[in-house]
């Protein structure tokens, strides 16, 4: 199942190139309490909620796609976790170009170690990246997204996958400068999630996945996820070793070469196989606050 959130917060399932609208399946879920458990509602009882919303799917209201606005598929994750130079061809690319990449950052995967990105930094395609500093390089990182489905902490690599929701479209965007990765990878809106989380069921094998990225129409990335140097099972098994994953954590899976700037006016097209497209457009900064803004009287 293809399950995204669209247009003014509307809960949908994406069939037949139409998306419908099952905003009533949240009925489903248990009462949200205060404080929260740690983790995604919605993903933490996705069971319960792919169930009520195929009940709901033929007396479904619909749109075509090209008509619904798509926001990050994951509303509320616990933490965003990025895998740095995880494809052979962008060590290389980054050792050729220190000027850009810098140098700070050496050894294996396992020696820099994973990072954070700020849950604030999350954005679906239609919201678009907003270039904090036009005076400094932003890059696109095309990525396949993992999205935790249940609560996992010193999982096993064998047992790694069972902890798996389903997979998006990242694109992990990042500002280059002196500072820490997980800085600079933390603005608003350079974690892009989308257009839809597609189910676990539906990819067979995630670790032999193609993916490609232009901009404006020119290729700039293109691979597959068999290229991987860590694979997705060791990225969650390893996570797991030093933090508990929770439902609606994203795991952003590390990128292959070809990353490059983007300038507002560029838009940014993603494909993944078996997960699905999305056309991301880049703007200028904008000094508003993004998001509801919470009331205090």
């Amino acid at each position: 199942m293809k399950i995204c959130w669209y247009d003014d917060q509307r809960l949908g399932v994406v069939d037949n190139g139409r998306v419908h609208d099952v905003t009533a399946a949240l009925a489903a879920l248990p009462p949200a309490r205060y404080p929260a458990a740690p983790g995604d509602l919605l993903v933490a009882h996705l069971d319960r909620l792919r169930a009520e919303a195929q009940r709901l799917l033929p007396g479904a209201t619909s749109k075509p796609l090209d008509q619904a606005r798509f926001l990050s598929p994951v509303a509320n994750p616990n933490k965003i976790i990025g895998v740095p130079v995880n494809y052979d061809d962008h060590v290389a690319e980054a050792n050729a170009d220190k000027a850009t990449f810098t140098d700070r950052f050496q050894g294996s995967i396992e020696q820099q170690g994973l990072f954070l990105k700020a849950t604030s930094s999350l954005v679906g395609p239609a919201e678009g990246v907003h270039v904090r500093f036009p005076e400094r390089l932003t890059h696109h990182e095309l990525e396949l997204a993992v999205v935790i489905g249940s609560l996992a902490a010193n999982v096993g690599e064998d047992d790694a996958l069972n902890h798996v929701a389903g997979y998006a479209i990242a694109l992990d965007m990042t500002v280059r400068g002196p500072e820490d990765r997980s800085m600079r990878k933390s603005v608003d809106s350079y974690s892009v999630l989308g257009p839809w989380l597609v189910t676990a069921d539906e990819i067979a094998d995630p670790q032999a996945l193609d993916i490609l990225l232009t901009v404006n129409g020119e290729l700039r990335q293109q691979s597959n996820t068999a290229q991987m140097i860590m694979r997705i099972r060791r990225q969650i098994a390893w996570a797991s070793s030093f933090y508990t994953l929770y439902p609606g954590d994203i795991i952003m899976t590390g990128t292959c070469a070809g990353v490059g700037p983007v300038v507002p006016g560029d838009v940014v097209h993603c494909s993944i196989q078996g997960v699905g497209t999305m056309d991301v457009p880049i703007h200028a900064a904008t000094a508003e606050p993004r998001g509801p803004v919470v009331e205090t009287n």
